[in-house]
């Protein structure tokens, strides 16, 4: 922000700062000068640096504050408000203007007062230059009243032609869906429902704390004046701001929050100018609409509190010294200090803490003792990054390559991904006009990725397998969810340019034999996955081909996600060409069963024996409902089953497949029998012909 050292110096008292000065005390302020600029009558123009939360220095009064504060590291200097006298008050305002706020949640506080008889003309020599010194041109004596203003002490502030307002009314209200507006310099715009407009009873008259409108502006013709001054809500005015492409000194200001309880200084100030610049007459009477005042802020600061911060110790009566030149209301009780937070401050300060950085600006940064070499204690990583680096280990070490994806994709592949549970969380689509859209999938991320490979021609043995581990995001009931998600996908791989169904379920069985390790990794041999077929969740996958999967530590069960094939459409999005199978799964359940507890066992002293049986079922019998039926018959000296492989052929028959079931035996004490294993066998035959409806495949 721009600000004149003539102009800056009105101010303070002594006067006199000189510009090295001034760029010494706002730079040890946290406020450096980014650039001096020498002015005609020895004027300088500095470039103050100015932090967000720090809209109370968008000011030549907020930045003399500074400097007064600032007193005790050089020439002793106090604030100086800028003197003015109230205009004696004419004829009550009546019914000869009328506000209405209708949007409280956009206009904090609106407040509008009436100059009658006012002569519009030139300004005066000190006020041209006092504008020209910042680059701002001269209009006439009302509209640079307007200005001045807000660069003395930072309260925007507007003025209407109070003949050209139908109905001699002030209507603050969302604007009508393509209603528009033509404002100040900046041409006609169409407005949206979000936007916040000021209108009088026929159509908007100025965009809410970005921009006038053209045909209420004041000008030689004019009589009467409306003269308004409002505070805005920060996020609407940098809406509408951005949306338009105007950038104005007033929504600068606004979207860095203007506290409402300094409009009334302010505004009484800029009409006791423009009484005395034009004559004009004030009428009796102020419109003031808002919600009530806020009250005040009182924090209280304990000196232990700030001397164990900063590192030296600071008295009661010294923090209430310094904090007083910046606007504080401070009283001293025992070793705390109560203090009552300014308006102007009211955006930034909230906590105590706070207000020791406030003592530490105050006192100088160079008061902060620095050790020269400081402590630092080594801590073991967290136990969920350790499983993340180990997940990441994992499947880098099975063939995937790990991807870094953008957040943001296209609604309509927002769409494909999204659980019906949730909606998608997506920006302004005028920040990001192609993808507004938050991820609500890591398939989003790398299906692109993968593109971009089959682009270039990638070609790897067993195709391309790509996996991240990131956040997504998602709304339900009002609130935003950001789960961290493991993804993977995989080529199906095949001879030639179609895949079979055998293609397809050797890809799957890859993508299950991927998500055991990880589950194994992570929750120890113990844990493992039951995997049963369901209903996609979202359209981007093949009915039929998609499975959820659940983890099982001990007796623990809890969802972990899903896998399964990608429906053409979804593919088609992409531009892939060949098929691919998809998988997601939850972070925190894997986090959760971290770190894997290893168990010792003795070797056995006695060998086992492993006996097969192929179990003709129906092409929809899941391995899980066979391990169940394991699991239910309790067999003796079973220590163990696994399933071998699944074949389908004309020997088993359309609809069905052959599943050959591996059973472990072992006797701890002594070397067993075949004819010991036979009737275990029999009994679990006779289980699965019963439960499963199966045959035996000799």
């Amino acid at each position: 922000m721009d600000i004149s050292l003539a102009w800056l110096n009105r101010y303070l008292d002594p006067a006199g700062v000189s510009a090295d000065e001034a760029d010494a005390l706002l730079t040890d302020a946290g406020f450096p000068i980014e650039g001096r600029k020498e002015l005609p009558g020895g004027d300088v123009l500095l470039d103050v640096e100015v932090t967000s939360n720090r809209g109370d220095c968008l000011s030549h009064v907020g930045c003399a504050r500074e400097i007064a504060a600032a007193g005790h590291r050089g020439v002793a200097r106090s604030l100086v408000l800028p003197e003015f006298t109230d205009p004696k008050p004419g004829a009550p305002i009546g019914t000869d203007l009328t506000l209405d706020n209708r949007a409280h949640d956009a206009c904090p506080r609106f407040t509008a007062r009436l100059i009658r008889n006012v002569k519009v003309g030139p300004s005066p020599e000190w006020l041209v230059t006092a504008l020209e010194s910042l680059g701002s041109r001269s209009i006439n004596n009302v509209v640079d009243v307007t200005n001045f203003v807000t660069f003395e002490l930072g309260n925007p502030c507007h003025v209407f032609d109070h003949a050209k307002l139908a109905g001699g009314a002030l209507i603050v209200r969302n604007a009508k869906a393509g209603e528009k507006i033509k404002t100040l310099y900046e041409g006609e715009h169409e407005l949206k429902a979000e936007d916040v407009v000021v209108a009088d009873s026929e159509r908007p008259q100025s965009l809410a704390g970005v921009i006038g409108g053209h045909d209420s502006q004041v000008d030689a013709g004019t009589t009467t004046v409306v003269f308004e001054m409002a505070t805005w809500t920060p996020a609407i005015v940098r809406a509408m701001s951005r949306r338009m492409n105007i950038r104005t000194d007033a929504a600068f200001r606004f979207e860095r929050r203007i506290d409402p309880r300094t409009i009334d200084f302010a505004a009484r100030r800029a009409v006791a100018l423009i009484c005395e610049l034009t004559g004009g007459e004030l009428a009796d009477g102020v419109l003031d609409a808002g919600p009530a005042m806020p009250e005040p802020r009182v924090l209280d600061v304990r000196a232990g509190k700030a001397s164990d911060l900063l590192g030296v110790y600071t008295p009661p009566g010294e923090i209430a010294d310094l904090l007083t030149p910046l606007g504080f209301v401070c009283q001293v009780h025992d070793d705390a200090v109560r203090c009552e937070v300014p308006p102007h401050r009211s955006s930034d300060v909230s906590r105590e803490a706070d207000l020791i950085e406030e003592i530490a600006r105050a006192r100088s940064l160079d008061a902060v003792p620095m050790k020269e070499t400081l402590e630092i204690r080594a801590a073991r990583p967290q136990p969920d990054e350790l499983a993340e680096r180990l997940i990441a280990n994992v499947l880098t070490g099975l063939g995937m390559y790990e991807t870094v994806t953008f957040s943001f994709t296209s609604p309509e592949r927002g769409e494909l991904f999204r659980p019906r549970e949730l909606g998608l969380v997506a920006v302004d689509a005028e920040r990001r006009k192609a993808e507004p859209t938050l991820r609500p999938s890591l398939m989003t991320g790398l299906l692109g990725c993968r593109r971009a490979n089959q682009d270039a021609g990638v070609e790897v043995p067993g195709g391309v397998r790509l996996f991240e581990v990131a956040s997504v995001f998602g709304e339900t009931d009002g609130k935003s969810v950001e789960p961290r998600k493991v993804g993977m996908l995989i080529d199906v791989t095949g001879s030639g340019r179609t895949r079979t169904a055998e293609d397809m379920q050797n890809a799957a069985r890859v993508m299950r034999g991927a998500i055991d390790s990880v589950v194994r990794a992570c929750g120890g041999s113990t844990a493992r996955v039951e995997v049963t077929p369901a209903e996609p969740h979202a359209p981007a996958f093949e009915p039929g081909a998609f499975a959820r999967v659940q983890l099982i530590v001990g007796s623990n069960h809890a969802p972990l996600g899903y896998f399964g094939v990608l429906a053409p459409a979804a593919l088609a999005e992409f531009g892939i060409d060949h098929p691919c199978v998809g998988c997601e799964l939850g972070v925190a359940p894997l986090t959760a069963a971290y770190p894997p507890k290893a168990l010792a066992h003795e070797l056995p002293r006695f060998p086992g024996i492993d006996r097969d049986l192929s179990l003709i079922l129906d092409e929809g019998a899941t391995w899980a409902s066979v391990s169940g039926v394991v699991a239910s018959l309790g067999l003796e000296r079973l220590v163990g089953h696994d399933m071998v492989g699944v074949y389908r052929g004309k020997n088993v028959g359309s609809g069905r497949k052959s599943v050959t079931v591996r059973l472990f035996f072992r006797d701890p004490e002594r070397t067993m029998r075949r004819e010991e294993v036979d009737p275990q066998i029999e009994r679990f035959s006779e289980a699965a012909k019963r439960e499963l409806s199966s045959e035996i495949r000799v």
